[in-house]
């Protein structure tokens, strides 16, 4: 297996952010969710790997605040839509023009409003997402915020107490974390028209978090639906996570 490579390049307002690639051959770049890691969602369970086996060059950022990537507490660092700036700031600092573009929940979320916002992959993967984590961002945002307010102090039962120890896991910086939801806004479902590209919506069956997938295929142009086993936390942890994306993106 081809090992995977750190460098770093400069996202929107001078935050330095790291990028991890992994093979060779056709760019694809993955957008991890929140509170991961391009280490946890990608590579760490394989997915990364059959992609590079199947002839592509996966490009992996940690997004800010996440990972490797800088945590600024200036709330300036914070504009809207910044995950979107960034992917912008990642594309032009590779001068892609040809490229397949996937996300993973908060990944699925940037990679819509980067459509939204002009950015053009030939093809597009939305995973971990539904019409209603897009449409209704707000109250899921707000759950978050709550995770992150109550750290600590949130007991087993509570539905926030697994996110809760997935942040302590990944030693998430709380006050970097709660400005970035703050720059996170609602997608309006007639925005998605942006979306052209041939698009799959990938969820787990069991993954209901950010609402309805088949919901978001049928608002979408061009979208395919396809099922992996687990809930929103394991299906980036399946084998069939990686085929459904190689089998869509060849």
């Amino acid at each position: 297996m081809t090992e995977p490579v750190t460098e770093f390049f400069t996202g929107h307002g001078g935050t330095r952010l790291a990028l991890h690639r992994m093979g060779a051959g056709r760019p694809v770049v993955l957008l991890h969710g929140l509170f991961s890691s391009a280490q946890v969602n990608w590579i760490k369970f394989g997915t990364a790997a059959q992609l590079t086996a199947a002839g592509f060059e996966c490009l992996m950022p940690d997004l800010r605040v996440h990972g490797q990537s800088e945590a600024p507490h200036d709330p300036a660092a914070y504009p809207a839509d910044v995950l979107a700036l960034d992917a912008e700031a990642l594309i032009a600092h590779l001068n892609l023009t040809d490229y397949d573009l996937v996300g993973f929940s908060l990944g699925a979320r940037t990679a819509a409003r980067s459509v939204i916002r002009g950015m053009r992959p030939r093809r597009l993967v939305l995973a971990g997402m539904g019409l209603e984590g897009l449409a209704g961002w707000a109250k899921r945002q707000d759950f978050f915020v709550d995770v992150i307010d109550r750290f600590g102090t949130i007991r087993p039962g509570d539905p926030a107490y697994v996110s809760q120890q997935f942040l302590k896991t990944m030693n998430v910086d709380r006050v970097a974390a709660r400005l970035l939801l703050g720059s996170m806004e609602d997608t309006a479902p007639a925005a998605l028209a942006a979306i052209t590209m041939p698009t799959l919506v990938l969820c787990g069956d069991k993954d209901d978090d950010n609402g309805s997938a088949d919901n978001l295929a049928a608002a979408l142009l061009h979208a395919s639906r396809a099922t992996v086993p687990g809930t929103h936390m394991s299906s980036v942890t399946v084998p069939e996570m990686g085929r459904e994306l190689v089998a869509f993106l060849h």
